[in-house]
C-alpha cells in the first residue's frame, strides 16, 4: 500500500507544472491584472529621466579618431601640426594617429581603410599636406574640414595662414559611427530589461507573502517538495510579465512607430534584430527568474509586508548597483571589467544583452544562458531549504533533535 502511494507522489517537475499552472490562472484571470497592466506608464517616466545617465555612460565611450595615411614625412609632419594646434583647437582638435606610411607610387583606398579598421577610426585623410582629402562620415568629415585645412597649413609652412583647401569625400558609415551606434543598442536594451525586471520581479513577493499569511504554502510544502513550490511560482510569475509585455508591446508599438525618429539613432545591432530581440526575452526571463529567487527566499522568511519590504530594499538598491555596474562594462568592452559584469550572475543578462549588441558571436550566449540557469537552480535550493529549516522547521538537524526526544522525524 505504502509502494502504491508512494509511487504515485508527483515529481519536482510536474509538482512544478501544477503550482504554475494553478498561481497563472488564478492571477491572470483576477481583476487586480486589469491595473498591473497600467504599471508601465511609472517607468515610463522613470526612464525618460534616466535618459541623462545613459548620455553620460556613452561619453565614456573612446573619442572618435582621425587616421592619416600619407608619405612618410607629411604623416609625421601632420601629427606634429596636430599636436601643436591643439590648444588653439580645444575641444575640436581631432585626435589624430597615423594608419599607414606610404611608399613612394603606392596607393590606398580610404574608405576600405575605414570599413576593415578595428580602432574607433572616424575618417582618415589622405593625399599631400599641399591637397588633403578627407574621407568619412558626412558629418564626421563637415565637422573636421576646418580643422584639417588649419593643420595641413600649419605642416606645410609652419604658419596656419595659407590653408589649402580639403576634398570631402562621403562614406555611408564608419567604425566610430557604427560602434556609437551600437553602444546606444546596447544601453537602450539595458536600460529597458532593468525597467522590466525591476517592476515585475516584486510580483513574487506579493503572492509568497499572501500565501504564506493563509496556510496555503504550508499545505503544498507538505504535499510536494519545496523546490516545486518555488520553481512554480517562479514560473508562474514570469508566464504572467510575459503577457504583460506582450499587451505593452502591443500596445506601445504604435507610438512607437509614430516616433520612429527617436529610434533613428539606434545602430542595427552586431546579431541582428531578430536575435537581439529573442536575446532580449531570454534575458529578461533569466534576469527575472534570478531576481525573483532572490525574492522569494526573503518572502519565506518574512512574516508581514512591512518585513518585506525592509529586507528586500538592500537587494532593490544593490540591483541598482549592478545595473550601473554593467552600463558601465558595457562601455569597456573586452576588458576585465566587462568580463567580471558578464560572470556574476545578477550583471551577466545585462552586459550580455549590451555584448549582443557589440559583437556578433553566437556561443558565448549559449554559454552564458547555461551558465544563469546553474545559478538559479542554486538559488531556489538554497532558498527552499532555508524555508523547511527556518520556517517549516524541518530538515536533518529538525529530524535528529525529533528522534532524541523519541518523536517520529517528519516523512
Amino acid at each position: 500500500m505504502s509502494g502504491a502511494i508512494s509511487s504515485g507522489r508527483l515529481s519536482t517537475l510536474q509538482a512544478a507544472l501544477v503550482v504554475a499552472r494553478r498561481d497563472f490562472g488564478a492571477i491572470l484571470f483576477s481583476r487586480t491584472f486589469f491595473f498591473f497592466l497600467l504599471g508601465p506608464l511609472f517607468p515610463v517616466i522613470v526612464g525618460i529621466a534616466a535618459g541623462s545617465v545613459k548620455q553620460e555612460t556613452e561619453q565614456a565611450a573612446a573619442r572618435p579618431v582621425l587616421g592619416v595615411v600619407m608619405a612618410p614625412r607629411d604623416a609625421d609632419a601632420m601629427i606634429a601640426a596636430g599636436a601643436a594646434l591643439r590648444p588653439e583647437l580645444g575641444y575640436n582638435a581631432p585626435d589624430m594617429a597615423v594608419v599607414k606610411k606610404l611608399q613612394p607610387g603606392e596607393t590606398i583606398n580610404a574608405a576600405q581603410v575605414l570599413k576593415d579598421s578595428q580602432g574607433n577610426l572616424a575618417a582618415v585623410v589622405t593625399g599631400t599636406i599641399a591637397k588633403p582629402q578627407l574621407t568619412g562620415t558626412e558629418g564626421q568629415i563637415a565637422a573636421w574640414s576646418g580643422p584639417v585645412a588649419l593643420i595641413a597649413g600649419r605642416a606645410a609652412d609652419g604658419s596656419p595662414q595659407a590653408l589649402p583647401k580639403v576634398a570631402l569625400a562621403a562614406t555611408a558609415s564608419s567604425v566610430a559611427s557604427e560602434r556609437g551606434g551600437q553602444m546606444r543598442t546596447a544601453q537602450g536594451g539595458q536600460m529597458l530589461l532593468f525597467l522590466l525586471t525591476m517592476m515585475l520581479a516584486g510580483m513574487v513577493l506579493s503572492n509568497l507573502v499572501e500565501e504564506k499569511a493563509n496556510k496555503i504554502i504550508e499545505v503544498l510544502a507538505a504535499a510536494i517538495p519545496m523546490e516545486a513550490v518555488f520553481y512554480g511560482k517562479l514560473f508562474a510569475m514570469l508566464g504572467v510579465s510575459l503577457v504583460g509585455i506582450a499587451v505593452w508591446g502591443a500596445g506601445f508599438g504604435g507610438l512607437i512607430l509614430l516616433g520612429s525618429d527617436t529610434l533613428s539613432g539606434l545602430t542595427a545591432p552586431a546579431v541582428g534584430w531578430p536575435a537581439f530581440v529573442a536575446l532580449g526575452i531570454g534575458y529578461f526571463a533569466m534576469a527575472y527568474l534570478l531576481l525573483g529567487s532572490v525574492f522569494l527566499t526573503i518572502g519565506s522568511m518574512a512574516s508581514t509586508v512591512r518585513e518585506v519590504q525592509t529586507i528586500s530594499m538592500p537587494v532593490s538598491m544593490s540591483q541598482l548597483m549592478i545595473f550601473f555596474f554593467a552600463t558601465y562594462a558595457a562601455a569597456m568592452p573586452d576588458t576585465g571589467i566587462s568580463l567580471a559584469a558578464e560572470l556574476i550572475p545578477f550583471s551577466s543578462p545585462f552586459a550580455m544583452l549590451a555584448r549582443a549588441a557589440q559583437d556578433g558571436a553566437v556561443l558565448p550566449h549559449v554559454m552564458a544562458v547555461a551558465w544563469q540557469v546553474m545559478w538559479v537552480a542554486i538559488f531556489v535550493h538554497f532558498g527552499s531549504r532555508l524555508f523547511r529549516r527556518r520556517v517549516m522547521k524541518s530538515g536533518p538537524q529538525q529530524a535528529r533533535t525529533k528522534k532524541s526526544k523519541g518523536q517520529p522525524a517528519p516523512a
